[in-house]
């Protein structure tokens, strides 16, 4: 082995390490806090794996697994909540407006970019 392939392996590796740091999914003391009308009933740590049912005769599925939380399900008209997918990063939210149910992260890694356009 020459001295530039072990200067392009140490590359390599330094730079897949990086982008592990940068999209690891939550961060210590990340937490899904769920609001219903602005007033928050609930905070999960995303540490812990586990599944909610949120409400009664309109109720959401809130799934927590991996350092990710998602609405797995709903009985919402037009499932926005259940398509937005998995958040984990701070400032990210679900929004089921029919149900006037946000879940945002908090307290996670900050997003390494303002906004995603779909």
């Amino acid at each position: 082995m020459k001295k530039s392939d072990i200067l392009l392996a140490a590359g390599v590796l330094l730079a897949a390490l990086a982008l592990y740091l940068l999209f690891r999914p939550g961060g210590e003391g990340a937490w899904a806090v769920v609001e219903i009308d602005g007033t928050e009933i609930a905070r999960y740590a995303l540490a812990a794996n586990r599944t909610v049912t949120i409400g009664e005769a309109d109720y959401n599925v809130l799934e927590i697994a991996g350092g990710t939380a998602a609405v797995a399900e709903a009985n919402c008209g037009d499932h926005t909540c259940v398509r937005t997918g998995k958040i984990s990063r701070e400032g990210e939210v679900i929004v089921c407006l029919p149900h006037h149910l946000t879940v945002r992260v908090e307290g996670g890694d900050a997003a390494p970019f303002d906004g995603v356009v779909r």
